[in-house]
């Protein structure tokens, strides 16, 4: 069988990535296509990269006739999700890739997020989308809320370090470094050429990041108690990628035994070796996430580093990871292409 897909807001970068990985996905077809401003526009106008796909024209949500449909991604942006997931049919299956479902708590979406939520009786049945740690919900769920991209690049390195009491809770330091198509593709002055390139800088520092929402209720439920961890993301002049350093208090090797045995059987986390470090370069266009593990110079203190691409295994690769199991096919289906290199 072959499950028919739409996917909502496809003129951005997560919807344009969505349809590069399923394209090459041997049990989806792509049957429906959405957007808001460019709206009976062909794909191919919209991304010439996608030109040599027969695609459906991009539409209006509202046009979409969803009895056909087996599962549906929404790529929206933060806040107008969920109105839209309200609307769709109870029976379709949804894979969220916005802000909007990702925190259980609602005084917590409203503190990150700075308005109340306007579906809550979704919120309480929606699945965290991270793969990995999610699976047996993620197969019987119809509604996931994939992972923010900084999120999943802490998470990955932290989740078996905390799970297993091997560092410090109260000394952990999340320095992350980002590419600007984690912004999204709307027009930002502070991410035109002139002002982005030739330089970098921190933003949301000093723990207003909206990501931290999502470490805060991750690491606090793996830990039993309150996980607060100091994080400054950093925006770079490249299209794609994530790198995180994170320091943590624990004993390296044992560091490094905790996330390779936690990661072992893991077909899209790899562990290198202790001593040796990932490149964002390395992970490139792919749902690989690389991890590896240092000594700190200082006795008792390792560096930890993950890198990931944030438009696919930070987000696109991830929604079609879940929606694979939601729709019971093989997780890895349609998601081992290496990455690109150079």
């Amino acid at each position: 069988m072959t499950a028919n897909i739409a996917i909502l807001g496809a003129s951005g970068y997560t919807g344009a990535e969505l349809v590069r990985l399923i394209a090459g996905h041997p049990k989806m077809r792509i049957t429906a296509l959405s957007a808001d401003r460019k709206a009976g526009m062909a794909m191919a106008d919209v991304f010439p990269f996608l030109r040599h796909l027969g695609l459906p024209q991009l539409v209006k949500i509202d046009e979409i006739d969803f009895s056909g449909i087996d599962l549906c991604f929404c790529a929206l942006p933060h806040g107008t999700t969920q109105a839209v997931i309200a609307k769709l049919p109870r029976n379709l299956k949804i894979v969220d890739l916005s802000a909007d479902f990702r925190l259980r708590d609602l005084a917590e979406y409203e503190k990150w997020y700075g308005a109340p939520h306007a579906a809550a009786d979704l919120q309480s049945e929606a699945v965290y989308g991270l793969t990995e740690f999610y699976r047996t919900e993620i197969v019987a769920a119809r509604l996931v809320a994939g992972t923010g991209c900084n999120a999943a690049a802490g998470q990955f390195a932290l989740r078996p370090l905390i799970s297993a009491g091997v560092i410090d809770l109260d000394q952990i330091l999340i320095d992350l470094k980002a590419g600007v198509s984690g912004a999204g593709r709307s027009l930002k002055e502070n991410l035109l050429h002139a002002e982005l390139s030739g330089g970098t800088h921190a933003y949301s520092a000093g723990g207003k990041h909206r990501h931290l929402g999502e470490f805060d209720q991750e690491f606090t439920k793996i830990a039993g108690r309150p996980v607060l961890v100091q994080f400054t993301p950093h925006l770079l002049p490249m299209n794609r990628g994530i790198l995180a350093s994170v320091y943590v208090n624990g004993d390296p090797a044992l560091v490094h035994q905790t996330l390779s045995h936690a990661y072992a059987a893991e077909p899209f986390l790899k562990v290198l070796p202790f001593g040796a470090l990932p490149s964002s370069r390395d992970i490139a266009g792919s749902n690989f996430c690389h991890i590896g593990v240092i000594a700190d110079r200082i006795r008792g203190r390792a560096l930890v580093v993950a890198v990931l691409d944030n438009l696919t295994k930070g987000s696109s690769g991830q929604a079609i990871q879940n929606a694979n199991l939601m729709l019971g096919i093989d997780e890895t289906t349609g998601l081992m292409l290496a990455p690109i290199f150079p």
